[in-house]
């Protein structure tokens, strides 16, 4: 049973401008669900038109069994975790944690012990009596959460809340997250513009460009059957290889820079002799070693060391393709090879409406 449904919700700002256009999205009860895209995909508008801080244009927002279209953002019984944390500086780690409780009139006993437990589970019972500038930038996100947890709500709504963090807290925090999830088992709503932070996190992931939503599915549906090109680009890190192409005339290959690429039998009775396509290949599916499959002269360009592998930039005749060599064994720059084509694993989309030719039908939300 859908807990928060969303029925064709949109927000326009006037003049034209759709900021979010006829979302239609179901989150589980008990679910994660990651929302993603690019800076001004409407993806925090969804978020705050859920939270009531955000006017429906058109459609409905409904939390459990009612619409709350018109319900004010205090009683819908959501809380919200912002990107920059929202800390009352005065107070200490327990009066912000306590505040929400106090302003709904919950009894002082009361106060004490939830944000006594919240504190526990978070970590946070050696730093209730500290003032935030005291506290570096994961504590302060830890005591943000301890405020939303503290008010047990329906739903938990996650505005990019880790981005003020550097690299390393960003991680520890996506961990703490992740437990906390499993650890009550609340329905949390998360924006983010970072596809690790995405894949990570969510049970599901709902990609979205331009207001419009793209794809929602686990994050290894995502990955493996894109809907689309713009969800094949914009999952993925490195992101995946594009290039043009055409069927042979015997509709056996592709072909693309003077390049021959077989395709496998079960394609060649979607695609036609003859037809343009767009085609997409992961980083990891291109090889080094002497597999099958098609193969393209690539000279190395750029190496970039990871440690547990390097990922090298080549030119190819299909222009700058991305693979990634396990370990720490790599061409240098200059250096030419074959590179392989894991053709099971290629991706090919129409190039005009970029719909995959793949996935017959777009996944359900």
């Amino acid at each position: 049973m859908p807990f928060v449904r969303l029925v064709d919700l949109s927000k326009s700002y006037g003049r034209g401008h759709l900021a979010v256009d006829k979302v239609n999205l179901e989150i589980r009860d008990g679910e994660f669900l990651v929302l993603v895209g690019p800076s001004g995909c409407g993806k925090s508008t969804v978020l705050r038109m859920v939270a009531g801080l955000e006017e429906v244009s058109s459609g409905e927002v409904r939390i459990g069994d009612r619409v709350v279209n018109e319900v004010p953002p205090r009683e819908r019984d959501v809380a919200m975790v912002f990107q920059n944390y929202a800390l009352y500086p005065h107070m200490s780690v327990f009066d912000n944690m306590a505040f929400g409780l106090r302003r709904r009139k919950v009894a002082e006993p009361d106060v004490k012990l939830k944000v006594a437990e919240t504190a526990e589970v978070l970590g946070l019972t050696g730093y209730l009596q500290r003032r935030p500038r005291e506290l570096s930038g994961g504590e302060r996100q830890r005591v943000a959460l301890g405020r939303a947890m503290v008010r047990k709500p329906q739903v938990f709504l996650f505005d990019e809340p880790l981005s003020n963090l550097d690299a390393k807290l960003r991680v520890q925090m996506r961990a703490e997250i992740k437990r906390l999830h499993q650890r009550v088992g609340a329905t949390m709503i998360y924006v983010t513009h970072d596809q690790v932070e995405a894949m990570t996190l969510g049970d599901r992931i709902a990609v979205m460009k331009k207001g419009v939503l793209q794809q929602c599915a686990d994050p290894l549906t995502l990955y493996s059957r894109p809907a689309n090109a713009f969800v094949a680009g914009f999952i993925g890190s490195p992101p995946i290889n594009f290039f043009d192409a055409k069927v042979s005339a015997d509709g056996a290959s592709l072909e693309s820079g003077g390049v021959r690429l077989p395709l496998d039998p079960a394609r060649r009775g979607r695609l036609s002799a003859g037809q343009g396509v767009r085609c997409g290949i992961r980083p990891e599916d291109l090889h080094l070693d002497g597999r099958e499959g098609g193969a393209i002269t690539v000279s190395a360009e750029v190496i970039e060391p990871h440690g547990n592998e390097t990922v090298v930039h080549w030119r190819s005749a299909l222009g700058d393709v991305v693979s990634r060599v396990p370990g720490q064994s790599a061409p240098r720059v200059g250096d030419s090879a074959e590179l392989r084509f894991e053709l099971g694993r290629l991706h090919v989309f129409d190039p005009a409406s970029e719909r995959s030719l793949d996935v017959a039908e777009p996944a359900a939300v």
